[in-house]
């Protein structure tokens, strides 16, 4: 019988991708990309600006927790292969994402002021909590980006943006799928407690919604979007996509699935989907072995 402190899981059944860090052609300064580049509305482009800029230092914070069991995983020379493309791969989408940040200061957004702020939290964060916990949050947080990038490749949410973010978004959601069980094993090996797992779900859905929140909101206070016009653009928001239930059917539901004492990330066999975008778009696939 499972006791609580301790964390099983089932084997992954689909073959593990070769993860391997792409440079996708992003062409920021091939021509202006409008203020709200997500169908017109400036909430559901805030809403992705918002998460946008937690991507660099928050991928920079993930690669530091599974980098600091380097040497715990050494004889495991599949995991640490996958590790030190995981490295690879966070690297080059918080270079990507730094790039589109030049484009909102360009457009006069104050996004350096929340930076300094989130940085100082997650020094906070690396300062006052053990080193399993900060991994342990960082696998809780991949489960958060591979579900998120799921949801874009199979609802095709990202239709309406334009061409330059869709790819940035979506070339980055094909390698979160490729790599999101990374942290998730490199846990299990080093601490495979069920509490500890949990405990980092907790920490990070709360830390995750907290900052996500504040970002947009400094977005739309500063395009002066108050209570009345926030109603509009829901209403407009509706109009492009209407996904009034990502928060139970997306995120709730990623929730209850990492909760589940057998869960694995490749219980979701979803690599298809990254393969196909980036057959579409004539990036390497990253043929699986």
């Amino acid at each position: 019988m499972m006791t609580p402190n301790t964390q099983t899981h089932s084997a992954p059944q689909p073959p593990r991708p070769r993860i391997a860090a792409r440079r996708p052609e992003l062409p920021f300064e091939g021509g202006p990309i409008p203020r709200h580049w997500f169908g017109g509305s400036a909430l559901a482009t805030h809403i992705i600006n918002g998460v946008n800029l937690l991507f660099p230092d928050g991928e920079r914070m993930f690669v530091k927790s599974v980098r600091y069991y380097k040497d715990a995983i050494a004889n495991d020379p599949m995991l640490a292969k996958e590790a030190a493309g995981f490295y690879a791969q966070e690297g080059s989408h918080a270079r990507e994402h730094q790039r589109f940040f030049e484009i909102l200061r360009d457009q006069g957004y104050p996004v350096d002021d929340i930076l300094v702020e989130f940085r100082a939290s997650l020094r906070f964060f690396e300062k006052v909590f053990p080193p399993a916990f900060h991994l342990s949050a960082t696998a809780a947080a991949e489960h958060f980006t591979a579900i998120m990038a799921n949801h874009a490749l199979t609802e095709r949410v990202l239709d309406e943006a334009h061409p330059t973010v869709r790819h940035l978004l979506l070339w980055h959601a094909t390698e979160e799928i490729e790599h999101k069980a990374v942290a998730f094993d490199v846990l299990a090996k080093v601490e495979p407690s069920y509490l500890v797992r949990v405990v980092g779900m907790a920490f990070a859905a709360l830390f995750l919604a907290y900052w996500w929140q504040r970002a947009t909101r400094m977005f739309l206070r500063h395009d002066g979007i108050g209570r009345a016009a926030l109603r509009a653009e829901r209403e407009k928001l509706k109009q492009v996509r209407d996904d009034g239930g990502i928060v139970k059917n997306v995120f709730l539901a990623g929730i209850k699935e990492y909760l589940k004492p057998g869960f694995h990330p490749w219980d979701r066999d979803d690599l298809h989907l990254a393969q196909e975008y980036l057959a579409e778009t004539g990036m390497d696939a990253s043929p699986a072995h």
